[in-house]
């Protein structure tokens, strides 16, 4: 796989929540981070994830946000 992002962090599946329409899908890291993503529910079933599976998570943002109160 070659993509032009650059963060990309493997990881293994340990949570998958799958909604009416979107999935959320965590994946721990192998320091024990843990990362959580949205995706539609058809793109969790098409990619098969279920935990246990190893996975990729691929960060591509042109901004990150921060706020404090």
């Amino acid at each position: 796989m070659k993509i032009s992002a650059r963060n990309v962090l493997q990881g293994q599946v340990v949570k998958v929540e799958l909604g009416a329409v979107n999935a959320e899908v965590t994946i721990e890291l192998p320091g024990g981070q843990q990362l959580v993503s949205i995706i539609t529910k058809h793109s969790a079933e098409r990619l098969g994830l279920a935990v246990g599976k190893q996975a990729y998570a691929v960060v591509k943002a042109s901004d990150v946000m921060l706020g404090v109160d």
